[in-house]
């Protein structure tokens, strides 16, 4: 029997917002699965990130609040200066602890506590960037029963961040820039048992 996705958390870095920019389209405005993206963006300024993001996204783009419940049918952008963290209890939280591979938010944080809140029900996704934040995350993902997956090095701008994972042995499967949308779409098995989203 197939897995039940009950969340997919996406990292990266240097060249991940190409990468997005195929992959976003790609999700219909039916798709029940929350999405959070933990990209390294800069602290100095609020972030446009979620803004830009959401004219590619047929789904509400925003950032989450501290304890905020994590909701189908939407994708999250975690918000500048800030590890984005998960609770068992399936909501947000915000944390401005020390900075984890000179980033935070961190990859590896978010990772990390979506394999304790999620299990085997985390999908895992590691893109395009330059250092090794997010490897050891994923490493976490597949072992607690998670599924994990990596931008193909080859089609990376930064292929450091995919490489890290792959010598981890952290990764099940490696996906071109091509499949990571539709294999993402595939993902869906139909509305929450709530029914409910993003308001």
């Amino acid at each position: 029997m197939a897995r039940t996705t009950e969340a997919i958390v996406i990292g990266g870095s240097a060249g991940a917002l190409e990468a997005l920019d195929g992959m976003l389209p790609a999700l219909p405005s039916r798709f029940s699965v929350p999405v959070v993206l933990v990209l390294h963006i800069s602290p100095a300024k609020p972030s446009l990130l979620a803004d830009v993001l959401g004219r590619k996204s047929a789904l509400p783009v925003k950032e989450p609040n501290d304890k905020e419940p994590v909701a189908s049918g939407a994708i999250y952008v975690a918000p500048p200066n800030y590890h984005l963290l998960f609770e068992r209890s399936r909501t947000f939280s915000l944390s401005v602890d020390e900075l984890v591979h000179f980033s935070r938010p961190s990859i590896d944080v978010a990772f990390e506590s979506a394999a304790d809140a999620y299990g085997a029900g985390l999908v895992g996704v590691l893109l395009s960037g330059a250092n090794e934040d997010g490897a050891r995350g994923l490493a976490r993902v597949k072992a607690v029963g998670g599924r994990t997956f990596v931008q193909a090095p080859e089609t990376a701008s930064s292929p450091e961040m995919p490489e890290a994972a792959l010598r981890l042995g952290a990764v099940d499967r490696v996906l071109s820039l091509a499949e990571i949308g539709p294999f993402l779409a595939s993902l869906d098995d139909g509305p929450s048992p709530e029914g409910e989203g993003v308001g």
